[in-house]
C-alpha cells in the first residue's frame, strides 16, 4: 500500500500524508490483465490472486492493482475483480 501511495505521490506532486487510503482489498482477477486490460493486448486466461487499492487524492479516487510478481501500479480503466462468495 505504501508503494501505490508513493507512486501517486509523486505522480501528483503531492507529500504522502495528502494521499487518502480508500480500501485495500486481496481480489481474484479474471484474467492476467489485473483488473486493468489494455486495448490490442491479450491475457492468459487464468485467475489471478492480487490486490485492488483505492486512494483519493485532491477528491479524486485512484485505482491501484497488483497480482502475480506485478507491484502495484496505477490502473486508470479499472475492472472488476471476480465477486467474492
Amino acid at each position: 500500500m505504501e508503494q501505490a501511495k508513493s507512486d501517486l505521490a509523486d505522480r501528483l506532486g503531492l507529500s504522502v500524508e495528502e494521499i487518502t487510503v480508500v480500501s485495500s482489498e486481496e481480489v481474484t482477477w479474471r484474467d492476467s490483465a489485473l483488473g486493468c486490460p489494455e486495448p490490442g493486448m491479450h491475457y492468459a486466461q487464468v485467475l489471478t490472486d492480487g490486490s485492488r487499492i483505492v486512494l483519493t487524492a485532491d477528491g479524486k479516487q485512484y485505482h491501484y492493482h497488483s497480482g502475480g510478481q506485478r507491484a502495484p501500479f496505477l490502473c486508470e480503466n479499472p475492472q472488476p475483480p471476480l465477486p467474492t462468495n
